[in-house]
């Protein structure tokens, strides 16, 4: 069970500490004070995670599973690597046997046993790598996608949710039958035609907001599970 982090911890770190340097910005020391003092930034720390974001997709598979039984995965927006690092274990990926792509158009750390592409996902030879890089028919993709923010609410939710469509549309094409697609979105409204070709094309899907991502955030999730299958050459004609 993912249970939540409490305010004691064992970092060696209090909690509730202040920033005190005076040369920076308002707005940066007060992130930086959220960041030190977050709980899941803490027990990232202790328990080997590259970021909090490791503690979100394990919640949403407590209540889900989208998890279990996985054998290959491909992480979009991976950068730092949290979720490769967890799609990695569960997969059993090793440098000999690889089972988990990541591709961000960020540099990453390498990561045992999960091939890393630094590359835009809209890059249009972006998908044939990826399918290369996993070595096979992936049951689960999940992104943590998001477009570099300009402050303009409505333009950074346009921008995100065509990432949103794109990871679905590539989920679609290369996912076998059962498997699972997770990606991130904004409050706000997801788009009707998103909605409904994924519910076209997958047996359940539901919006998520893990108890790991911060409150006065508007991002949540969007989970599709249990992929029904693409369509063979001819079963159109035959409908």
């Amino acid at each position: 069970m993912t249970k939540a982090p409490i305010a004691g911890n064992r970092t060696g770190r209090k909690l509730g500490q202040r920033v005190k340097n005076k040369k920076m910005k308002a707005s940066s020391r007060q992130w930086l004070q959220r960041h030190i003092n977050d709980p899941y930034v803490q027990r990232a720390q202790l328990e080997g995670y590259r970021a909090r974001a490791a503690f979100k997709l394990l919640e949403i598979d407590e209540k889900h599973h989208i998890l279990r039984g996985a054998k290959r995965i491909i992480d979009l927006g991976a950068a730092p690597g949290s979720w490769s690092q967890i799609a990695a274990k569960v997969t059993g990926s090793t440098d000999e046997d690889i089972r988990v792509a990541a591709i961000d158009f960020l540099e990453m750390a390498q990561l045992p046993g999960v091939k890393i592409l630094q590359l835009d996902f809209l890059d249009p030879t972006a998908p044939e790598k990826l399918l290369e890089a996993v070595g096979g028919t992936p049951d689960l993709v999940i992104s943590d996608m998001a477009a570099p923010t300009t402050g303009h609410h409505r333009t950074d939710h346009l921008r995100t949710m065509h990432l949103c469509e794109v990871a679905a549309q590539f989920a679609v094409e290369v996912l076998g039958e059962g498997g699972h697609f997770l990606t991130k979105t904004f409050q706000g409204g997801t788009e009707r035609e998103l909605l409904a070709m994924l519910k076209q094309n997958f047996r359940q899907v539901v919006h998520v907001k893990p108890n790991a991502s911060r409150a006065e955030s508007v991002e949540m999730f969007l989970l599709a599970k249990g992929f029904k299958g693409r369509k063979v050459e001819g079963d159109a004609e035959k409908a």
